[in-house]
């Protein structure tokens, strides 16, 4: 088969800068770029020039409907489409195509239907779409879809788009001011840079659709492990099997219509578990482009009878699945402001941001915590496939010992390692420039280099949360630095390169406790973490309270990107996804047990009795029953267990419901410590018994089956 054009193909689904050049007038092309650039104010005649435009680009492109794309507090997307067809004013009987610039701007949906966390009330229905010109608009099945922000009747982000664009602002202002004292004049912006890994698993959609778990919840709630897990390794970066490679290839060409810079796939540690990375862009097209990768990928699996599982932990006993978050700081001009420069003045100003990143992790782990927590990734955190709960950050061994020279106030160039060639000990392989430091897949927030990754995000998540919560704690370190340097100033230049490097030592020794380069797995960790005052929040609703902190609040507030209502509302959400999941899965646990594991295991068990009751018939030694009796008192012993375990889950449910009148902790608290653990006894005993239990009578697909039946 002949390659596609790539070039070509890249974006052509993307009402993007070329297509507007070639379709806007000059003045209104210059217009529109002002406001996405500047936030100028968006005339009237400007809307109507872009949307007839966009509306003509996109029906020529197969579209027939338009749609404000949004971001809800659900963790999807949501859009209610409209066709262009309107009535000829002519007064005939004809239809016209048409798309005005208050359709472009503002749409309309119901805000009560959306979770609001008490902003609104039920019968306060009124939500606002609005342009986000900052993302391009793109077709996606038959439709327009026109990326939007979505708020309140009063003005309350009811999304995540919407405060995750304050959050740039915020960092964007706080980074000038310092680029400023710095010397640069010339940079107009700096934008928080993301690059999101998406880790995901495919299986077969037939086995898919006969397991009702999967179906409800996204994940198994029963499972005996299979002989074969990942113990040998051999999956990792594996060659990729036909049915696997069709699907990638599949989607990367829908992703680069859609203009995702899709660049890396994989097989993952995993089996049927596999990666998706992409190039970097700015947090708030990061965080569209890894949403429609998601749609697109569950879209994309099902034309190739696949099922695309983005939960956390879809498998117990094999490695969950996580989204990688790289974020970073550039300016309009391309620079990376993370990047260690080769002049020790530039690498000054390298040092400086990157203490204000390690300032703010410290300071505000928990906003930084709660931005990946959920129900799904406490099954991942912390469980040795995953960063532990605690933060910490990993610099590296020559970093490390540059920041404790600018402590001691020591001359911190001797600390600078040239890199040297690798060498393989294999005279035919080329030798190449070895990287100055190692890599910790096991750090929660890892400097590598250019960026930090913070590992603790789970695969379903919109990297809308963690962004939001890393701008706003950095923006307002560069803040406090800001306000700092800008009493000296910088016309005295040793006086102000004195006093940063003064702050640079200073920021370094105040916040170390939160540097830890080791391994973040081990034991020995959780004692000295303890020790250095760091906070260990394991689940969900551990970590949600910090958004509640005063300080917290004050720090969203003070940077105009939540409201205390807003940051509430949010905390309200989070905690009542959290309590619906467990609930939602204890539902599915007690229905799964009830119509299907106890049937299988009563046929199985009369038919041991009933082979057992023959055999004694034909009364010939011989054909001993020994083997069915062991193996059914097994099995009845499993099976009284199963009862006690089904019963103790019913009452914790029946039970909750008394919780709906108190506080959402309270409820938050008694789903982990009653509903969750009764859910983890009643699987160890199903799980047992599907051990004992002959395949033809178990009523669910096995691990094996669904982890491995992908060719």
């Amino acid at each position: 088969m002949k390659n596609k054009n790539i070039p070509k193909l890249f974006g052509s689904m993307v009402f993007d800068d070329t297509v507007m050049r070639e379709r806007l007038p000059s003045e209104i092309y210059n217009a529109l770029k002002k406001t996405m650039h500047e936030g100028t104010h968006l005339e009237l005649e400007v809307a109507n020039e872009a949307a007839n435009a966009m509306k003509d680009w996109a029906i020529e492109n197969g579209a027939t409907h338009y749609t404000h794309w949004f971001q809800p507090m659900t963790g999807i997307t949501a859009e209610k489409h409209d066709s262009f067809i309107s009535p000829d004013k002519s007064g005939e009987a004809k239809a016209i195509m048409a798309f005005s610039g208050k359709s472009l701007v503002r749409g309309e949906s119901d805000a009560s239907s959306f979770p609001s966390g008490g902003l609104r009330a039920t019968f306060e229905a009124r939500g606002y779409t609005v342009w986000d010109t900052t993302s391009y608009a793109f077709i996606k099945d038959g439709s327009l879809c026109v990326p939007t922000a979505f708020c309140s009747y009063s003005g309350e982000a009811l999304d995540k788009k919407t405060p995750l664009l304050r959050s740039m602002q915020a960092l964007d202002r706080q980074a000038l001011r310092i680029l400023r004292l710095f010397g640069d004049t010339d940079t107009k912006r700096v934008a928080a840079q993301v690059g999101a890994e998406q880790e995901y698993f495919l299986i077969d959609k037939g086995v898919y659709l006969k397991r009702p778990d999967l179906l409800y919840t996204g994940r198994t709630l029963f499972g005996a492990s299979p002989p074969k897990g990942q113990e040998l390794d051999d999956h990792y970066f594996g060659s990729l099997k036909p049915r696997v490679a069709s699907f990638m290839k599949e989607l990367d060409e829908e992703l680069w219509k859609l203009g995702v810079f899709a660049k890396t796939k994989h097989n993952e540690v995993a089996p049927a578990q596999h990666e998706l990375a992409t190039i970097y862009s700015t947090a708030n097209t990061a965080t569209d482009y890894n949403q429609m990768t998601m749609e697109v990928m569950r879209t994309v699996a099902n034309r190739h009878n696949l099922a695309c599982l983005l939960h956390e932990k879809p498998f117990a006993g094999v490695s969950g699945s996580g989204k990688h978050n790289n974020w970073s700081l550039s300016s309009d001009n391309g620079e990376n402001l993370l990047k260690p420069a080769k002049t020790a003045e530039n690498n000054t100003r390298f040092l400086f941001f990157l203490v204000a990143v390690i300032r703010a992790v410290d300071e505000y782990s928990g906003i930084i915590r709660a931005s990946a927590a959920s129900a799904g990734n406490d099954h991942r955190i912390g469980v040795g496939e995953a960063p532990p709960a605690i933060m910490s950050v990993y610099l590296g061994d020559e970093l490390t010992a540059v920041l404790e020279s600018h402590e001691k106030g020591e001359d911190c160039n001797n600390h600078s390692r040239q890199k040297t060639l690798m060498e393989t000990g294999v005279a035919a392989l080329p030798h190449f420039p070895q990287d100055t430091t190692d890599r910790n897949r096991t750090s929660p927030f890892a400097f590598t280099g250019n960026k930090f990754e913070f590992r603790m995000p789970g695969s379903a998540f919109s990297v809308a949360e963690p962004n939001i919560a890393i701008n706003t704690a950095v923006a307002e370190i560069l803040r406090q630095f800001a306000d700092t340097l800008e009493k000296i100033g910088n016309g005295d230049s040793d006086k102000f390169d004195r006093a940063v490097n003064d702050l640079i030592g200073e920021t370094y020794k105040k916040h170390k406790r939160i540097v830890f380069n080791g391994n973040n797995y081990c034991d020995e960790w959780i004692d000295e973490a303890k020790m250095r005052g760091l906070s260990n929040m394991e689940t969900t609703v551990d970590a949600l309270p910090s958004l509640l902190e005063r300080k917290s609040i004050l720090l969203f507030a003070k940077h105009g990107v939540f409201t205390e209502s807003e940051i509430k509302s949010r905390y309200e959400i989070l905690m009542e996804g959290y309590c619906k999941t467990i609930r939602i899965e204890a539902l599915t646990m007690l229905d799964l047990t009830k119509k299907a594991i106890i049937p299988a295991c009563i046929r199985y068990q009369n038919d041991l009795v009933k082979l057992m009751n023959d055999k004694q018939a034909l009364h010939k030694p011989i054909l001993s029953s020994a083997l069915e009796a062991h193996l059914a008192a097994k099995i009845s012993k499993l099976s009284d267990e199963l009862l006690k375990k089904l019963n103790t889950l019913e009452c914790a449910v029946e039970k909750s419901a008394e919780f709906k009148a108190l506080d959402v902790m309270s409820q938050a608290r008694f789903c982990r410590d009653e509903i969750f653990s009764a859910m983890s006894e009643l699987r160890e005993v199903v799980d047992g018994l599907e051990t004992l239990t002959a395949s033809e009578y178990w009523p669910l697909p096995c691990y094996g089956e669904m982890l491995f039946s992908v060719n």
